[in-house]
């Protein structure tokens, strides 16, 4: 299953000038744990809330007087639309997070994937597999 299918659509992104507070206005609002920070629609980084934990709150620097640009990380990490699964698990994997931007080929960014979203699909895989194996077993 190509990770577009999976992919959130509604993907809340902001520019690297959007204060702090707003961030969190926005995570708050959406029930989300990140925002993707996007200049023309190109993925620049991404503010979780793990983020505002850590480098806002944690350091007890003035949340107002703060940006995206201030707190995002900018290591990001994206697939493209037709990366499956596998690939998605070992880019996360193999960087350390949990939400991956899905881009276009311009890289505009066009969705996000979650590790919540790849441990749903298994569950769901697995109750399929397993109507299949009930379906075939013999009765006793």
């Amino acid at each position: 299953m190509p990770i577009e299918d999976l992919a959130r659509e509604h993907v809340v992104s902001a520019s690297p000038e959007t204060s702090v507070p707003e961030l969190a206005q926005q995570m708050r609002d959406e029930s989300v744990g990140s925002v993707v920070i996007s200049d023309d629609d190109i993925p620049t980084g991404i503010v979780t809330d793990r983020d505002l934990t850590t480098r806002v709150l944690a350091e007890e620097t003035a949340s107002t007087d703060q940006t995206a640009e201030d707190v995002m990380s900018t290591d990001l990490c994206a697939v493209g639309p037709d990366a499956g699964f596998y690939e998605a698990a070992e880019v996360m994997s193999e960087n350390g997070v949990r939400r991956l931007p899905v881009c276009d080929e311009n890289d505009e960014l066009v969705g996000i994937i979650t590790a919540d979203d790849l441990t749903e699909l298994l569950a769901n895989e697995s109750q399929q597999l397993a109507s299949v194996i009930q379906a075939q077993r013999a009765e006793y």
